[in-house]
């Protein structure tokens, strides 16, 4: 009798246990689905909103007057006369490619895909510029970089105060008083060799 007993004891034991274990991992497997769930929202919060019109046709500009900044650089560091010239160029080419570099990180962090080429009307600047040598060559590329730079500070104030997305306007704003001491010196290098330049 007792064994009888105690073998329908043990069997209840073992269901039992079973019927715990199997509870154990219903709530790890719940468990797991519910640290799963929580991780999906928390990843959709990280993704940013896509950038506005303006904030996206602002970084296509910049990015393609970055690129022909230091392409005209190059020419000029080539094939201009003055020292002053070649100097100038050789700045271009030096800050230009640091901003280009910080634009591509920023636009990577927006998933933007910048222009891999300068629009027709800077490809023909550049190659009417390609053709002219000497001292030529250097009061129209001098003209050219005022001109440039003019338009430069212009978007690049607009786009410190009226961007959409804050990282853009930080770029305009922190880029800014470089262009601006570009222009200043442009207009410098332009008057000496015999450019007119309107202050």
């Amino acid at each position: 009798m007792n064994r009888t007993l105690n073998i329908a004891l043990m069997l209840c034991l073992i269901s039992l246990g079973l019927s715990c274990s199997e509870n154990g991992n219903r709530n790890a497997t719940s468990n797991a689905n519910n640290r799963n769930s929580t991780v999906t929202p928390a990843a959709n919060s990280n993704s940013r909103a896509a950038l506005s019109s303006a904030d996206s046709a602002f970084i296509a500009d910049a990015a393609r007057g970055g690129m022909m900044e230091v392409e005209l650089g190059q020419l000029a560091v080539q094939q201009a006369a003055s020292a002053d010239v070649k100097k100038f160029g050789q700045r271009m080419i030096d800050d230009h490619s640091k901003a280009n570099n910080e634009l591509k990180q920023l636009a990577a962090s927006k998933n933007v895909t910048l222009p891999a080429d300068l629009n027709p009307g800077q490809k023909e600047m550049k190659d009417r510029l390609t053709k002219l040598k000497g001292a030529e060559f250097d009061r129209q590329y001098m003209k050219v970089m005022v001109e440039d730079h003019v338009e430069d500070v212009t978007k690049f104030e607009e786009e410190g105060k009226n961007a959409s997305d804050p990282d853009l306007k930080a770029f305009a704003t922190k880029t800014l008083p470089t262009l601006r001491e570009h222009l200043q010196l442009a207009r410098e290098v332009a008057k000496k060799v015999g450019v007119s330049v309107s202050e």
